[in-house]
Order: C-alpha cells, then sequence, then structure tokens
C-alpha cells in the first residue's frame, strides 16, 4: 500500500523507523529488532540508507522481509550526494523487483572527507528521477527548524517546495522536542502552498549520550522543559527511558490533538520503545 493513501485516510498513523547494520555480522541482531517492531503492526515502517549505499543490499532486504512477513508497508530510504545514477537505478530495480512502492528520497549528509559524485547536488533531482522511474511513492525530508546548511528558515522552505514541486508526495520532519515549532513550520509551508501531508518526527530520548549525537547532528533546540528533564534524570539510565518516552508520548498526544495525526517515530532500533509508546497511545492511535 502507499503511504500517500495511508496518509490519505485522515486518521491518526503511527510509524517508527529502523536502520540497517553497517556490517553483515550485526544483520541478525538488527534484523530481530526489526521484526519486533513490524509485529506491534504500525501504519508504515522506514528503513534507514546508508551514506554512499553502503548498507543498500541491507536496506532492500529488510524493508521486504517487513512487507512479506508482517504485512506493514515499508518506505525505504535512498540517497544520492554520495551514489552514481547507476547506483540509484540499481537500488531502483531491486525495489521494484521487491515490490517495493514507498521511497524516501533524500539527498544525504556530506561525508566527513567531502567525497561525492557528481550526478546529483539535491534531493529534489533525485525525486524527479524516481518519478520517471516508476510508480513509486515519493517521501521527502523536511526541517522545521531550518537545515543546518540553510541561510535561513525562507530559504530552506523555497529548498522544500522545489522537492514537492519535482513530485514527492509527502514529507516527514526532522526530529523536534517544541510542538511550536512545527505548528509555526506548518503555518509558513502552507503559507507558501505547500499542501503536500506534513509527518511529525519524533525521537524519544532514552539517554544522556543520544542528546550529545542530535545537537552536533541537527543543531535541533532543547526545550527549558527537556534540558530539565535531563538535568534531573540523566545520571539514571532507568529513569531517563522512562522520562523520555514520557515526552514523546505528550509531544504525540499533543500533536493528535491539534490535528498533526501522522507521527513517525525515530525508534533507534529498540522495539521496548516503541511497544512502550504504542501502549501509551492504544486509544488514541489504534
Amino acid at each position: 500500500m502507499k503511504i500517500r493513501d495511508i496518509l490519505a485516510e485522515g486518521r491518526p498513523t503511527l510509524s517508527f523507523e529502523v536502520f540497517p547494520p553497517k556490517t553483515q555480522d550485526k544483520y541478525e541482531s538488527v534484523e530481530k529488532a526489526a521484526f519486533a517492531i513490524a509485529a506491534l503492526k504500525p501504519d508504515f515502517m522506514s528503513v534507514t540508507y546508508g551514506a554512499g549505499g553502503g548498507t543498500s543490499q541491507y536496506t532492500v532486504q529488510i524493508a521486504a522481509d517487513i512487507k512479506e512477513r508482517y504485512g506493514v508497508p515499508s518506505l525505504a530510504h535512498l540517497t544520492c550526494v554520495s551514489s552514481t545514477r547507476e547506483k540509484v537505478h540499481q537500488v531502483l530495480e531491486e525495489l521494484k523487483e521487491k515490490g517495493i512502492e514507498n521511497i524516501l528520497a533524500l539527498r544525504g549528509d556530506i561525508p566527513a572527507d567531502g567525497k561525492v559524485e557528481k550526478d546529483y547536488q539535491y534531493a529534489s533531482q533525485l525525486i524527479n528521477e524516481i518519478k520517471q522511474a516508476g510508480d513509486f511513492c515519493i517521501g521527502a525530508a523536511c526541517y522545521p527548524e531550518g537545515h543546518v546548511e540553510s541561510v535561513n528558515k525562507t530559504e530552506d522552505i523555497l529548498h522544500l517546495k522545489e522537492k514537492v514541486e519535482a513530485g514527492c508526495d509527502f514529507v516527514t520532519t526532522q526530529m523536534f522536542f517544541d510542538n511550536n515549532i512545527l505548528y509555526n513550520f506548518l503555518y509558513r509551508v502552507r503559507e507558501q502552498g505547500i499542501m503536500v501531508p506534513v509527518v511529525a518526527g519524533i525521537m524519544p530520548v532514552t539517554s544522556k549520550s543520544q542528546i550529545k549525537r542530535i545537537g552536533l547532528m541537527s543543531g535541533t533546540e532543547l526545550p527549558v522543559r527537556f534540558r530539565a528533564l535531563l538535568d534531573r534524570f540523566g545520571d539514571d539510565p532507568a529513569a531517563m527511558k522512562q522520562a523520555g518516552i514520557a515526552y514523546a508520548t505528550e509531544q504525540i498526544i499533543d500533536l493528535i490533538a491539534n490535528g498533526v495525526n501522522a507521527i513517525h517515530v525515530y525508534t533507534m532500533n529498540k522495539p521496548d520503545v516503541a511497544a512502550k509508546l504504542r501502549e501509551n497511545l492504544s486509544e488514541i492511535i489504534r
């Protein structure tokens, strides 16, 4: 089933993200975690894609297994900045063969050594190419606080508009911890005529170390209330995990209460976290 059709139903939806292993010896443990999350029967699951396509074979296989074994629609990530056009089309053919209809089209992070291929510079170019390659449902990323490389939020929204005009069917946000940031972003994108569904990306922070990585990667703003939670529980792993799940639960409830029905959770391959969120929202997202 195509994700655009799921989102068009207008009901609250809950989806989860998993990431493939970097090496074959880790495949079994990652597969086990992905299957445990799929067993919760989310509305769909996304599977990330390593820099330069290094994990593409695992991405396609895990996405296919989730779909075939559990009947859960799968969304395969595909990045382009470190890939050749030949590599991208190879992956597209693999996705077609496996019957995967949904792709999240991303530029991808610039590697630390700065080495990129010359075929793609922007996600909009990849979206346009996927659109021509088959009947895929295409998602894209968006950044409520602005992409770290953008000059300002206005420019960032114009880039988002380019992705929509290239043919993406929905967009998924980077994680955020203050819902007001998303509400403001929604106002701004609708004002620019961007009317595709916006899926809210939520990350339950279950350890203090996660926050350091998040800050380095995305520059995400941490509201005072969230920082207080970290200060109080950050050095107690069990308490931090419980508090992080509770915070994410409250975020999701507030979003749905305010009409943001599509929720995508960055699970970090933790089935217990996904299961607890599902339990907390059992009567809100059925």
